[in-house]
């Protein structure tokens, strides 16, 4: 499989059907998470950060109180939503859970 490979409609349907939460805004993958603390957003934000450098792979990301929002795209892939993106949006949904 190659991560770098663009996500078919139906791949991005499948996704998101399976993956609550996430959208497709101006091309790219997006959620925003609400933690219960300012402080348990900036504790999200470090264990997205491990999870991104692991990959190497790594979102735009806007913090604002208690949100967090997450953008993914893979620009080497001409702009476009890879499997590397839905791999990092889905350890990103199972982080937040866990916490």
């Amino acid at each position: 499989m190659n991560m770098k490979q663009p996500l078919t409609d139906s791949e991005m349907k499948a996704f998101l059907d399976k993956h609550q939460g996430w959208t497709v805004e101006s091309g790219m993958l997006v959620r925003t998470f609400e933690a219960r603390t300012f402080l348990g957003a900036i504790d999200f934000v470090h264990r997205v950060a491990k999870v991104a450098e692991a990959l190497d792979h790594h979102p735009d990301i806007d913090i604002r109180w208690r949100k967090v929002t997450l953008r993914l795209v893979t620009h080497d892939a001409g702009n476009k939503v890879t499997d590397l993106d839905a791999q990092v949006a889905s350890d990103c949904s199972k982080l937040f859970e866990a916490m």
